[in-house]
């Protein structure tokens, strides 16, 4: 039997569950030190975006009648690593990665603590909550919960855990992804065995910016996926092309991102397929106190940190990229945003207004300078 992999040595207060995200560091080092000196700051400016967005859905929904101003994190405990080699140790993590970990954990205590907000998964509506149930994985012998999200890295993760349950000798054998078998799914477990994974496991997910998410979904479902250019594609381009609504010979494989905009302005983020729908309610951050949100943009060092932490053996590693991926780059996104009526994505934001302002992601600038470089 392989050796497992060391784990790190964690500590973390028994808090209430507003402050349970895992706290990097309390103190960097001198060299992380005077790198955030020059990261803040672009990070002040983007706090200020996502503050101007995310008060406009705390005043509409009431949520700052009894806001307090979050303490400081400060149980004097810090996240100690094991030095591995050929691992990145503390010193190491890339110090605008740190505050923006910050940033994110209190800005989710804080939305989260209002009163109107859901407290635990059974506070949801049973909508809220099957959805919930459907995209959290289980493994036991690790002791783990995943909440999967669909153009997050979600294949590779699920290769994880079925490498880990015995399912799969390799992360990087050559198969399709069958994304159902061989996974546990919270919502096929009883009640009381979800509450004692819920309050006993480590508990993760992963987060990408909303925009660039939305635009990797459209791209790869409607422009390689057949199944939802007849089942999706068809049906937008009847409803949003003038004069197609009657065409027996729409075959949906040419569905343009202002139509799907349009579609998504119409749909309701309850009932929205998996791929689209935000991340906070797929996830629910704030029924589900996650001890690790990790982000698309660190994906290889998050990856890493969780399979340290969950004690993942050491021939287990996170897949590489697929050759044939298609990223969706800085410059894809900054065209296609700004190819779209402006008025369209000012009504598209607010939808997924949650996602930037609890992930800390500044709006997308679209201002007619900048979309003129």
């Amino acid at each position: 039997m392989l050796p497992r992999r060391q784990d790190y040595g964690i500590n973390r207060g028994a808090a209430a569950r507003s402050g349970s995200l895992i706290n990097f560091r309390s103190a960097v080092s001198s060299v992380s030190v005077r790198r955030s000196s020059a990261v803040l700051p672009s990070v002040l400016t983007f706090l200020v975006i996502v503050a101007s967005g995310g008060l406009l859905l705390m005043i509409e929904k009431g949520m700052l009648n009894s806001v307090e101003t979050p303490s400081p994190r400060g149980d004097g405990r810090r996240l100690d690593f094991i030095r591995q080699p050929g691992k990145r140790s503390a010193d190491e993590v890339d110090a605008e990665s740190q505050i923006l970990q910050e940033i994110r954990n209190r800005t989710i205590r804080t939305v989260c603590s209002q009163k109107n907000m859901p407290h635990s998964i059974w506070s949801l509506s049973p909508p809220q909550r099957k959805t919930l149930l459907q995209h959290v994985l289980v493994n036991d012998e690790h002791r783990f919960l995943y909440c999967y999200v669909p153009k997050v890295a979600c294949s590779n993760w699920k290769r994880v855990l079925k490498v880990l349950s015995g399912a799969l000798e390799s992360v990087d054998v050559n198969i399709k992804m069958d994304h159902r078998s061989d996974l546990l799914f919270l919502s096929a477990l009883k009640p009381e065995e979800i509450r004692y994974r819920l309050k006993h496991y480590f508990k993760f997910m992963f987060v990408r910016e909303p925009m660039e998410r939305l635009l990797s979904a459209y791209r790869n479902k409607f422009g390689e996926i057949e199944s939802y250019q007849k089942k999706y594609g068809v049906e937008i381009i009847k409803r949003y092309r003038k004069g197609h609504a009657k065409d027996p010979s729409i075959t949906g494989d040419d569905v343009t991102f202002a139509e799907f905009v349009r579609y998504l302005l119409d749909e309701d983020v309850e009932r929205m397929n998996e791929h689209w729908m935000p991340v906070y309610n797929l996830c629910q951050p704030c029924a589900i106190s996650y001890d690790f949100i990790g982000s698309y943009e660190h994906l290889e060092s998050d990856a890493e940190f969780v399979l340290q932490r969950i004690g993942a053996p050491p021939y287990v590693h996170f897949p590489e990229r697929q050759t044939w991926y298609k990223p969706v780059t800085t410059e894809t996104l900054h065209y296609y945003l700004c190819s779209l009526p402006q008025k369209l994505l000012r009504e598209l934001l607010p939808k997924y207004i949650l996602d930037f302002s609890l992930f800390t992601y500044p709006l997308p600038n679209t201002t007619t300078e900048h979309c003129r470089h």
